[in-house]
């Protein structure tokens, strides 16, 4: 189950930017939060209800396709890890976005996921601020 609870939370985040598939892959309570972000970043620091998260996703959305590249999944790549607690699993990643005419962009990032009936209930996403700027 992992593997496709983190499979659609990409697909629905950051390869088609869609905030609603995106809430949706979230319990009606659940807690997306981004802690090394500064308070008052563009992308939010903590979101707490799918409505929420769909809401300011979609507004940071809007403002990231006028800013970042494209994701390239196939030089993209991720390694899932289970824990002992059968709701947590840790997303290892390094996303490559290709922009036009510039060097591409690697971000390497690590989530934890907190499962609950099969969407994710609580997300800590951990990666460098100033790489979402």
């Amino acid at each position: 189950m992992p593997q496709e609870i983190f499979e659609r939370y990409v697909y629905a985040g950051t390869m088609t930017r869609n905030a609603d598939a995106l809430a949706e892959t979230f319990t009606v309570d659940g807690v997306f939060e981004a802690p090394l972000m500064p308070a008052g970043a563009a992308f939010p620091r903590k979101l707490t209800g799918r409505e929420e998260i769909r809401s300011a996703m979609a507004a940071y959305y809007e403002h990231q396709a006028k800013t970042d590249g494209s994701p390239n999944p196939e030089k993209s790549g991720y390694v899932l890890h289970t824990t002992t607690d059968p709701d947590v699993f840790i997303a290892e990643i390094d996303a490559v976005f290709d922009k036009e005419g510039e060097d591409d962009v690697t971000v390497s990032l690590v989530q934890i996921f907190r499962i609950r009936d099969g969407k994710i209930a609580r997300l800590r996403d951990y990666f460098a601020p100033e790489l979402m700027n």
